[in-house]
């Protein structure tokens, strides 16, 4: 294919490494950028920089976040002795959206891969060691039910346990509005395994 604009061509092939954005997508992107007025464009580039800028991690719960503390880790509404502990802030932008949880987090930055040369030194365990030292009561585990999210809780447990802190995990299973007959094999284990009393 030929290239009629390097200038483009290099917009896309940024924009082509964000999460979720293929090439076609970056292209098409790229070419409404090139047509949209100035202003539209200069505000986006603007915007751009101040997330840069203004952008810091809570001291407390490592949650993205423009003040020290963010709001959730300072509000008085929270209950401080309950941390759920996810992997990244769009976790716990999920679990805020339900309007369900009311106590703090913790957002580790990743979870252990050996296989990617991720350790436990390279995700955010040691700021956690350090706030469960503040009477915390219970620790949700709210980490992705992957290979290496299991294994991150597992190493989590170990942790935590002699803390004499209690130590609980989302449930996991069918989403609502699934039938049954589509659902896989370890889904279904895991609904089964995660049932409630009623």
């Amino acid at each position: 294919m030929i290239s009629t604009s390097e200038t483009l061509e290099k917009v896309a092939e940024e924009l082509s490494k964000l999460p979720s954005i293929g090439r076609k997508t970056a292209h098409r992107i790229a070419l409404y950028l090139a047509k949209s007025p100035s202003e539209e464009v200069k505000q986006l580039a603007d915007s751009l920089l101040l997330l840069k800028q203004n952008i810091k991690l809570c001291g407390i719960c490592c949650n993205i976040t423009e003040t020290d503390p963010c709001p959730i880790c300072s509000s008085d509404k929270r209950n401080k002795k309950l941390i759920c502990i996810v992997e990244e802030s769009s976790d716990l932008y999920a679990i805020e959206k339900t309007n369900e949880y009311k106590g703090l987090y913790h957002v580790l930055h990743g979870i252990i891969s050996p296989l990617d040369g991720i350790g436990p030194e390279d995700i955010r365990v040691k700021e956690l060691l350090i706030r469960l030292k503040d009477n915390v009561d219970e620790i949700i585990l709210a980490l992705n039910p992957s290979v290496e999210g299991e294994y991150t809780i597992t190493y989590l447990t170990k942790l935590i346990k002699p803390l004499n802190i209690k130590i609980s995990r989302i449930a996991r299973g069918i989403p609502v509005g699934t039938d049954l007959e589509y659902a896989d094999e370890i889904t279904l284990a895991k609904a089964i395994e995660g049932r409630i009393v009623l």
